[in-house]
């Protein structure tokens, strides 16, 4: 995974990164379904075996913007996984409570435990994305904020949890044409929100907030894979 980690303690520049990219398997695709049935299947089994043991933790965070792909890589990678031991967190607007506590307050009890495999589907970075897009919070909080989140994620590996997080890039234009097939397609017509529209107006402020969330908050010990994902095949194979 190393040409995906973004390194900690490195200056890191998303305007490097290729959405399109497909690495090795370039003009490979079919073979690429091939081989990602085949990690699907390991993971089934090694899900059994963590379920079974009942002594680790899995934390798998997936983050990216509106049409990233985060449904359909829970649904291609981990389709196959006993659900009896899986579990995907969504994390929308804060309601009342949530808002009345701080905004870890609903991470934590979300959390998987000894022998679960946990996704969540947005996480608590959307605590230091959109707040800070729209000018909710100061840049002096959200960088205070990084720092409690690296925190929290070491609280959370010092007490037996492995930490995979991953951030889904596609570029401006894939976004586009993935917001227009969500109206154009009958079955895809239900995930349209007519904010996101609102929010692609902001793309360059969101990928100011996301380059410096990625610098702040890959660490050692949780860090961040950044995927290219305008295509998902590719996507869903690396992720495997």
């Amino acid at each position: 995974m190393n040409n995906f980690t973004v390194e900690p303690n490195k200056t890191f520049s998303l305007s490097k990164i290729n959405a399109n990219d497909c690495g090795e398997w370039e003009n490979k695709k079919d073979e690429a379904k091939t081989k990602l049935a085949e990690l699907t299947a390991e993971i089934d089994q090694l899900q059994e075996i963590l379920y079974a043991e009942h002594k680790h933790k899995i934390l798998i965070v997936l983050q990216g913007m509106d049409g990233g792909g985060k449904d359909g890589t829970i649904r291609a990678v981990f389709d196959g996984v006993n659900p009896q031991g899986v579990q995907v967190a969504n994390f929308k607007v804060p309601t009342p409570l949530e808002l009345d506590h701080d905004y870890l307050w609903r991470i934590h009890p979300c959390v998987p435990g000894k022998g679960e495999l946990v996704i969540f589907n947005r996480s608590h970075y959307e605590d230091t994305l959109i707040v800070r897009v729209h000018d909710l919070i100061s840049i002096e909080e959200c960088n205070k904020r990084y720092q409690q989140i690296v925190h929290f994620e070491t609280m959370l590996f010092e007490e037996g949890t492995t930490i995979l997080k991953f951030c889904l890039f596609i570029d401006k234009n894939e976004q586009k044409k993935r917001l227009l097939e969500r109206l154009d397609d009958p079955t895809k017509q239900w995930k349209f929100n007519p904010n996101d529209i609102n929010e692609r107006k902001l793309w360059d402020q969101y990928m100011v907030a996301y380059e410096e969330m990625l610098n702040h908050t890959s660490s050692d010990i949780s860090p961040w894979y950044l995927i290219p994902a305008n295509h998902n095949w590719y996507r869903n194979l690396i992720i495997a």
